[in-house]
């Protein structure tokens, strides 16, 4: 614990939303925060030097797909993440958990853990909360996530209900057997739409939680009022004194939301891949620059933003690049989006210290579409 610490710096009273400090080992982080998705120990199309740029400050990786490829002991060879993929700050590593229920169609769940698939070359696996566990040290994120059963959005009651027992009971592994000092394990509320589930969750992860709780199986389909409804029940209860995770979210509107909440940290792939696809992130909601319509257009993707795609380049020029499949409009794309987030994060963070976060957040709302 003397490595990690949380303190929350304001609070809106009307909302809830808090302006904290998590000090980790590779630096601290000012929440509330977005972070880049970095799932094989990069974020697709950005280096870490670009990331610093754009004002990332805590990047995710992995567990499923690093231990498949390259695998763990390859990465602490090298000297752990952090040396590997060349980024000095904090890392997070999920526990593969959710990518091992979505990815694997052939998997066997028991209370010793689960049998899965490789989706890339169909080889039998096995994962065990101390197998998680253990692959999570050799990889020497900061952060690190309990194996858990992520339900599925439309679960019946009594599936939730299996989920959320194993994901206790694989919560008590991983934490016996979670050793590193360095590294900080979070637990992960489960319980599908469920509040009584949900409430019973929590209740399972606080034994667990010393500096840090997340939220999962939410945005896996459910309606976002559902969502929120579900942080809404969530809010009191969470502890105060201790960051919150919620796990897998991070369109724009979610953030603010979630945010207004009591959320503290979020994450998700959707602003690189959406920048894939050709579309990016403005204040109005978004902009899809491969459009015939831009073809001419000389003018930044969005006015006054001042990442680099913006303060160098022109829809124009971009359009041009997606629709010839150049690599670098994804590039140019991502590091708006990234910043996007990382920027809206931050403002709100002002808007929380300045005491004026309702308005902020109703004034950004009534804007913007998605």
């Amino acid at each position: 614990m003397k490595n990690f610490s949380f303190e929350i710096v304001k609070e809106c009273p009307t909302t809830g939303a808090r302006a904290g400090i998590f000090h980790t080992p590779h630096g601290d982080i000012l929440t509330p925060v977005f972070m880049p998705v970095g799932t094989q120990a990069t974020v697709k199309g950005v280096t870490p030097e670009m990331l610093n740029e754009l004002g990332a400050q805590i990047i995710l990786s992995n567990t499923y797909h690093l231990h498949l490829r390259p695998g763990e002991e390859i990465i602490r060879k090298a000297g752990g993440l952090h040396k590997f993929m060349h980024w000095d700050k904090p890392i997070l590593t999920d526990s593969g958990g959710f990518q091992v229920f979505s990815l694997s169609k052939l998997r066997k769940m028991s209370d010793e853990g689960v049998e899965f698939s490789s989706h890339l070359s169909g080889e039998k696996r096995f994962m065990s909360p101390e197998k998680c566990i253990d692959i999570q040290n050799a990889l020497g994120s900061d952060i690190v996530m309990q194996l858990d059963v992520c339900s599925e959005a439309g679960a019946s009651y009594e599936e939730a209900l299996e989920a959320k027992r194993l994901t206790k009971l694989w919560l008590e592994r991983c934490y016996a057997h979670q050793k590193n000092p360095n590294q900080m394990l979070f637990p992960i509320v489960q319980g599908n739409v469920f509040k009584d589930l949900r409430l019973e969750c929590v209740k399972d992860c606080l034994p667990y939680a010393k500096c840090g709780i997340a939220i999962g199986g939410l945005s896996v389909g459910e309606e976002k009022s559902v969502m929120y409804d579900i942080l809404d029940e969530l809010n009191p209860v969470l502890p105060h004194d201790q960051p919150r995770y919620l796990m897998g979210v991070g369109s724009p509107d979610c953030l603010i939301e979630g945010f207004a909440r009591g959320v503290d940290m979020m994450d998700c792939v959707l602003p690189t891949r959406i920048a894939r696809n050709g579309t990016a992130f403005v204040k109005e909601g978004k902009l899809v620059v491969k459009n015939a319509k831009y073809k001419e257009d000389f003018s930044p993707i969005e006015e006054g933003c001042d990442c680099y795609a913006c303060k160098h380049y022109t829809r124009s020029y971009i359009r041009h690049l997606i629709n010839a499949g150049e690599m670098l409009g994804a590039t140019l794309i991502s590091i708006h989006n990234l910043r996007f987030l990382t920027r809206l994060a931050s403002q709100a963070r002002e808007a929380i210290l300045q005491d004026r976060f309702p308005e902020f957040k109703q004034q950004f709302l009534s804007n913007f579409t998605y």
